[in-house]
């Protein structure tokens, strides 16, 4: 298996799996609504990345859609965060109150990026290059504000 499918395979099962178990649980309205949208964004990593891995058939309209709704959903982060909201089930670091201008900056930055990349996808090829560019803004913000479960 290709270092991209595997990796891009184990990244989104575990994102996928995380994601269930935290939300089981959670008290705080604030916080299953901030869950609740990065397991939407983690769902359109997903389309992106079955596909990049050749899991299901490739379709530039469906990549370009999935990208698309990343930008809209990464333009709520700001607004989700805003409060420093807190439950037992979450997964946020206190560092994103913190910095909280590195950590809206960086929401900014990834709803631009895959708005940017949204309508450029047409092939295998500029598929797989969107999902790198992506995965590493969620994978760098995550490492530094995501408490990690596993």
């Amino acid at each position: 298996m290709p270092r991209l499918t595997r990796a891009s395979a184990l990244i989104g099962l575990i994102t996928m799996a995380t994601a269930a178990l935290a939300h089981q649980n959670v008290q705080n309205p604030a916080v299953q609504a901030r869950m609740d949208n990065m397991t939407a964004m983690a769902r359109q990593m997903e389309v992106i990345g079955t596909m990049a891995r050749g899991e299901t058939a490739f379709d530039a309209e469906a990549a370009n859609a999935a990208l698309d709704r990343i930008s809209s959903q990464a333009n709520r982060i700001v607004d989700l965060f805003e409060a420093p909201e807190t439950d037992p089930q979450s997964e946020a670091r206190a560092g994103i109150w913190e910095n909280f201008g590195n950590f809206s900056n960086r929401a900014m930055e990834l709803e631009l990026l895959a708005a940017e990349l949204a309508g450029t996808v047409e092939d295998r090829a500029t598929l797989v290059a969107a999902l790198r560019r992506v995965g590493a803004s969620c994978s760098g913000c995550h490492e530094d504000y995501r408490i990690n479960r596993d």
